[in-house]
């Protein structure tokens, strides 16, 4: 999908509220741990290539989620580690040595694959993910990880890390988050031969769990500046939100009483009132269920009012105001602010996925200053 750069709505990002982001993090967790920067579907919406170029000093690699966006990183040239945190096939392994891509392996299967296909995994670099309750992807017993590290030894492959993912490490409960600690600790106390890198810790972790860190921390949400429980817990200090996402006016009209407005005729107006259009909707990921939410111009509170459309909404205003009027759709505006969290909670889901969804047609427009 191509950017619309001549269309007003655009995401602005800072890159160096990320920059501080993770600083404050690393200050706050105990010392000589590595960092991941997790930059998987492009960086939160921020932007992987433009976030991983920046704070690639910051940082001792990268986290992905498919070969793609490694290669994407490689040929962006980002030459620190980069891990593939989901499953690649066996028939990737040589570009993924051909590149100096670290790979997860989560099962025996995968193994049994790799070797019917003829794949040669000397001097590749990979990791073995432990399901310790997350029930998706990883090995769940002590035989099997170490049957995995010894036939991956035996084929020359570097096993440099072994890691785990919490369920519930942003939730006040954390009774599941202690049964997996014990779980992956059981796992790696056991082990023939423990790999170098342990990480379990992701942004959850990393906030409210410090004390469990193994050697590298694992940083998503919390390095673009938003609380990973939403508003569950409360943040144990500060972080800037990274990205605003803005737009303006690009028609104004008067409605009578009566009039309706969007698909559906979903609204009317009560008496005489102005509307104006703002030119996104559910194809930049600003999904039809905003109806009834609100953003702001001139520091005002304004409703979305009608449906929103594929490529349009419109908001209803307390006055008339010129068309190219700026419309700030998460972010702040004189003394208000709409964040992803509060638009999270009108759709009934997480700050990620409202990030996740802003499409590649909104342009991100950035500041590193």
């Amino acid at each position: 999908m191509i950017s619309s750069y001549r269309r007003p709505t655009k995401a602005l990002i800072d890159l160096e509220a990320i920059s501080a982001n993770i600083s404050v993090v690393q200050a706050h967790i105990p010392q000589g741990k590595k960092t991941f920067a997790v930059v998987k579907a492009n960086a939160y919406g921020h932007g992987s290539v433009a976030v991983s170029q920046h704070i690639k000093h910051q940082v001792d690699g990268f986290c992905v989620s498919n070969m793609d966006e490694a290669l994407e990183l490689r040929q962006a040239g980002i030459a620190k580690m980069i891990l593939v945190l989901g499953v690649v096939m066996p028939d990737e392994v040589a570009i993924a040595k051909d590149y100096d891509i670290t790979l997860t392996v989560a099962s025996l299967e995968w193994l049994a694959l790799a070797e019917k296909l003829g794949a040669n995994l000397a001097e590749l670099k990979v990791h073995i993910k432990i399901d310790s309750g997350m029930g998706r992807i990883g090995f769940r017993s002590l035989e099997d990880a170490n049957q995995a590290i010894t036939q991956l030894t035996e084929a020359g492959a570097k096993v440099e890390g072994i890691f785990t993912h919490f369920a519930t490490a942003d939730e006040a409960d954390n009774r599941k988050f202690n049964q997996q600690l014990v779980t992956f600790k059981a796992i790696i106390d056991g082990l023939d031969v423990c790999p170098e890198l342990v990480h379990a810790s992701n942004s959850a972790t990393s906030l409210w769990h410090s004390e469990t860190i193994f050697n590298a921390v694992r940083l998503g949400i919390v390095m673009y500046g938003l609380n990973p429980s939403g508003t569950d817990l409360e943040l144990p200090y500060d972080l800037k939100p990274a990205l605003s996402l803005e737009s303006a006016l690009v028609h104004v009209k008067e409605l009578s009483a009566g009039d309706q407005v969007g698909y559906g005729a979903t609204y009317a107006s009560q008496e005489s009132e102005w509307l104006g259009t703002v030119p996104i909707g559910y194809a930049d990921g600003w999904t039809r269920d905003m109806q009834g939410f609100s953003v702001l111009v001139d520091g005002q509170e304004c409703e979305i009012v009608g449906r929103v459309s594929m490529d349009q909404m419109t908001i209803r205003l307390p006055r008339q105001y010129k068309l190219g009027s700026k419309v700030t759709l998460i972010g702040r505006q004189g003394n208000q602010e709409i964040t992803a969290t509060a638009i999270a909670q009108k759709r009934g889901t997480i700050n990620y996925e409202v990030l996740c969804l802003l499409s590649d047609r909104i342009p991100r427009m950035y500041d590193d200053k």
